[in-house]
């Protein structure tokens, strides 16, 4: 899987995202305080990595920032994301299975090295859910998204 990572400061936890996720075999592009000459930022290197996401040449994202909550406020400016900030796998499950969350947002503050390994372990082990439920409320986050890019 291609999965796009931000982060507005090159912290160990950022590169041990960045590590974590290319030992799983997966291909990682990184923006922000990761790539050298790029925009650290919170908001254009989130909204740079959940643009790949929307547009299709990344399947996933996980963008970060101090308490993850800006990068995620700023990845889901971005029509068709459905960043959730999660701080424990638990949350990272249920944003996975009954959002169909596309961006994980975490907090470079609040994740240590083995929290990032649960999260990571519960994100990528969930499935969305095919509950009617569950699905009508993600064609209702699909059509306030189509609301927001009409003019007018």
């Amino acid at each position: 899987m291609r999965i796009s990572v931000s982060s507005d400061m090159d912290e160990p936890v950022a590169r041990r995202l960045v590590a974590e996720l290319r030992e799983r075999g997966h291909r990682v592009s990184v923006h922000g305080a990761l790539l050298p000459g790029d925009d650290p930022q919170w908001a254009p290197a989130s909204s740079a990595a959940a643009r790949e996401v929307a547009e299709g040449t990344a399947e996933q994202a996980v963008v970060c920032c101090w308490t993850g909550t800006g990068a995620s406020i700023a990845a889901n400016k971005v029509p068709g994301v459905r960043a959730a900030l999660c701080t424990d796998a638990g949350t990272a499950d249920g944003a996975r299975r009954w959002n169909d969350a596309n961006v994980l947002a975490l907090s470079l503050r609040l994740t240590s090295e083995p929290l990032l390994k649960e999260i990571l372990d519960a994100w990528f082990a969930a499935a969305p859910s095919e509950d009617a439920e569950d699905r009508e409320n993600l064609a209702c986050v699909a059509r306030l998204d189509a609301g927001r890019r009409t003019p007018g």
